[in-house]
């Protein structure tokens, strides 16, 4: 719940009359948070339009003292009508030797202390305790986005038309993650005391920042979706949580998380396992670099790709089939819809 916002609505209609608990407090199930004069709070709003009315008696004053403040105008032209004053270059001559520009003044020592909201000591707190808990590793590939760079050209604006959502690269990931980890299962997994647990099904939490910090809402059942569906679930989850509208119901849960630092320019990164989950996929921005394809030099939109997982249940065999697949299915979407 330090992720989400839940409005507490007021039991009955009335004026607030005074606040039992502030800002960052914590609270329990059932405090007393205010306390409420039970009536009609128009009384109070009523009263609210009379000191809007008092600022608008001096703006009629502001116009009189404009022309006062034309009235030396006359005087600044009396200036160019002096001839003398042309004839002084040797002013502006003696500036270059001045050493006056050269000096930086101080410089500004200031610090600002802010304290941390909720969020983000739940950030720290999560992230920390995955580093501590986790036998992290890291394992890199690179795909060819070439096919589905095209395929999203060709298709994008019949899919806005027919289902009213952008198509994005997100969706082809989420889907070839699934295809995935339905091949890979050990990356499907989790510890639970001295017991693993493979989930048959997949829900995939998303990272999406806000304004608040990160959160990974989840999509559930993404190996029942296609791409569309996957596109079309982000975006409503996306502006739910940039709206503040998130539920704890839409982060809980999750079993395999995809990381989106291209979006921001990253080229390069191993992103942090979110406990209990054995593995994070982390994708990059695309850029053109020159490969070798059929024993020629082409110049092909590339993306590193990185899978953090968890070393206690994921051997470097199953992390590295994993990636392969997922290249597979990215650089050929057909294989997403033979399942092959």
């Amino acid at each position: 719940t330090d992720k989400v916002d839940i409005p507490v609505n007021s039991p009955v209609a009335g004026v607030l009359r005074e606040l039992l608990a502030s800002e960052e407090d914590t609270v329990t199930v059932g405090q007393d948070l205010f306390k409420i004069e039970e009536g009609a709070a128009a009384e109070g709003g009523a009263s609210k339009p009379k000191p809007a009315q008092e600022p608008a008696a001096p703006a009629p004053e502001t116009p009189a003292e404009a022309p006062a403040a034309a009235a030396p105008k006359p005087a600044a032209s009396a200036a160019p009508s002096q001839p003398a004053a042309a004839p002084k270059p040797a002013a502006p001559a003696s500036k270059p030797a001045a050493p006056a520009p050269v000096s930086f003044g101080a410089p500004n020592r200031g610090e600002r202390r802010v304290k941390m909201n909720r969020m983000r000591l739940r950030i720290s707190e999560r992230l920390k305790q995955s580093q501590n808990t986790a036998a992290s590793l890291t394992t890199f590939n690179e795909i060819d986005m070439s096919n589905l760079i095209d395929l999203r050209k060709k298709y994008k604006d019949a899919v806005l038309k027919t289902h009213g959502v952008k198509l994005g690269y997100m969706g082809a990931f989420v889907k070839a993650s699934s295809y995935a980890l339905q091949a890979v299962p050990e990356v499907n997994a989790s510890i639970d005391g001295d017991h693993l647990v493979y989930y048959d099904y997949c829900d995939v939490s998303v990272a999406v920042a806000t304004p608040k910090g990160l959160v990974t809402p989840v999509l559930r059942n993404t190996e029942r979706m296609n791409i569309v569906d996957v596109e079309q679930e982000i975006a409503n989850l996306g502006q739910k949580a940039r709206d503040n509208k998130i539920t704890v119901e839409d982060m809980a849960g999750g079993t395999f998380t995809i990381s989106n630092g291209g979006v921001f320019g990253s080229l390069y990164g191993t992103p942090i396992i979110n406990m209990p989950q054995a593995a994070i996929l982390g994708m990059h921005a695309i850029k053109e670099r020159p490969v070798v394809v059929d024993g020629k030099i082409e110049i092909r939109p590339m993306m590193y790709v990185a899978l953090s997982y968890d070393h206690r249940i994921i051997d470097g065999r199953e992390a590295v089939t994993f990636l392969v697949k997922l290249k597979e299915a990215i650089e050929d979407p057909r294989r997403l819809l033979l399942n092959v």
